[in-house]
């Protein structure tokens, strides 16, 4: 064999190493182990790796982050199988039970009682569609039902619809004295889902509404009617950033969601307004059993003089303890704390224990900002509670809260409720 013959070959085999070697491997089918729960078309819709791409350890990551972020999906881990010229990657999955009742109950030392029931499911049709709606009696009955589809178009483009019967009675701060008014808002709202990325997305659209308020008891002011009917609109805008890592009733990470809109009215006693508000929501990991949790909700809204204003101080919104719809403001700076500690856990059943502090200040309506600071719409409330949680049932956690207030004019109270608070 001749010299150049011999380099020949050589060069040959080395050419075809460097293709063999370095040629990245291609996914040639995807399959998803114990999806009983889910339709594997629509996960393979919803994931980055695909058929036919090249195989990538990053959209692996993301991937997995994407499945434990459905409700019927409590954990999910891949594995990649290769065999000769075919590369196979499996998602194992353990599913939730998707079909969720819900219950909040709450009372203070008022003896004010209410409670709101429902029922939920988070993946109709095994494509992560919520259907649902509650019952709520607040003194007067109330009900909402609502539909939520965010893949329902394309893979990041849905479809959200909510209808809404809501009554209640509500305290109005007049300049005479404290009333009672019933107020009744029937709803129609349709809102566009967009997900721009693994991290951002979307909600826009708006509703129709009609507002109704009607006196009941307490003060009377000469310039406050005892009885007002409003046809309103709004305009939403939703930003969310979500950059959280869940395992099971755990998360780390950090979340923001923004909050604008733009509500019109038919009458000049409940003029058109703008308000928009803020959620940071911090969650870290401590050691194996601890999860502490923290909430700032920043928000302002048109500053009008009216004893209507959209901020409320209330049990289920933002402080603990602290009464049903006690207060009522312009702008809102809340800030909510706590540490979630595992003291049991066996097979399905976890019990956590939870120490809170809920604090808070408003704008007083036609005030400014200086009312942030001041003592009569400051308040603190402490307090301590439970989590009953079943691992493999989507939001199964039942919370028991006891708020005790320690600034100026403060009450106490439970709060009962599914789910975690925030």
């Amino acid at each position: 064999m001749s010299v150049n013959k011999f380099l020949l070959i050589l060069l040959s085999i080395g050419l075809k190493t460097i293709f063999v070697f370095g040629q990245q491997p291609t996914v040639s089918k995807i399959t998803f182990k114990n999806a009983k729960k889910n339709d594997p078309v629509f996960l393979k819709k919803i994931i980055e790796t695909k058929e036919g791409k090249v195989l990538d350890s990053v959209q692996l990551a993301h991937d997995i982050r994407i499945l434990e972020r459905l409700a019927s999906v409590a954990s999910a881990e891949y594995e990649v199988l290769a065999t000769g010229q075919n590369t196979e990657v499996v998602y194992n999955l353990i599913e939730n039970f998707t079909l969720i009742p819900s219950a909040n109950v709450y009372t203070t030392n008022n003896d004010e009682f209410a409670f709101r029931a429902g029922v939920k499911e988070f993946n109709l049709f095994r494509r992560n569609i919520q259907f649902g709606g509650f019952f709520q009696r607040d003194i007067f009955n109330s009900f909402n039902i609502g539909v939520q589809a965010p893949s329902l178009f394309r893979h990041n483009l849905g479809l959200s619809l909510i209808y809404q019967d809501l009554s209640t009675l509500e305290p109005v701060f007049l300049d005479t004295g404290d009333a009672d008014y019933k107020y009744n808002n029937v709803s129609l709202e349709a809102l566009a889902l967009y997900q721009l990325n693994f991290l951002h997305r979307i909600e826009i659209g708006g509703s129709i509404f009609q507002e109704n308020y009607t006196y009941q008891s307490g003060a009377v002011d000469p310039n406050v009617p005892q009885e007002l009917k409003v046809d309103k609109h709004l305009l939403k805008l939703v930003y969310e950033y979500s950059n959280l890592d869940f395992e099971y009733f755990y998360v780390s990470g950090f979340k923001s969601i923004l909050n604008f809109q733009y509500v019109g009215s038919s009458n000049a006693t409940l003029p058109d307004f703008l308000i928009g508000w803020n959620d940071f929501l911090f969650y870290k990991r401590l050691g194996l059993k601890g999860n502490w949790a923290s909430r700032i909700r920043a928000g302002l809204a048109t500053n009008a003089d009216s004893p209507f204003a959209p901020f409320a101080v209330d049990n289920n919104l933002n402080i603990r303890g602290v009464g049903n719809t006690i207060d009522r403001g312009t702008g809102v700076i809340v800030i909510n704390t706590e540490y979630r500690r595992t003291i049991f856990e066996k097979k399905w059943f976890v019990l956590q224990s939870n120490i809170f502090v809920d604090a808070g200040s408003w704008r007083n309506p036609g005030g400014d900002l200086s009312d942030f600071g001041d003592d009569q719409n400051f308040r603190v409330y402490p307090g301590i509670g439970l989590r009953f949680m079943h691992k493999r049932v989507f939001n199964a956690i039942f919370r028991i809260d006891y708020g005790y207030g320690v600034t100026k004019n403060a009450t106490r109270g439970l709060v009962l409720g599914i789910g975690q608070y925030f």
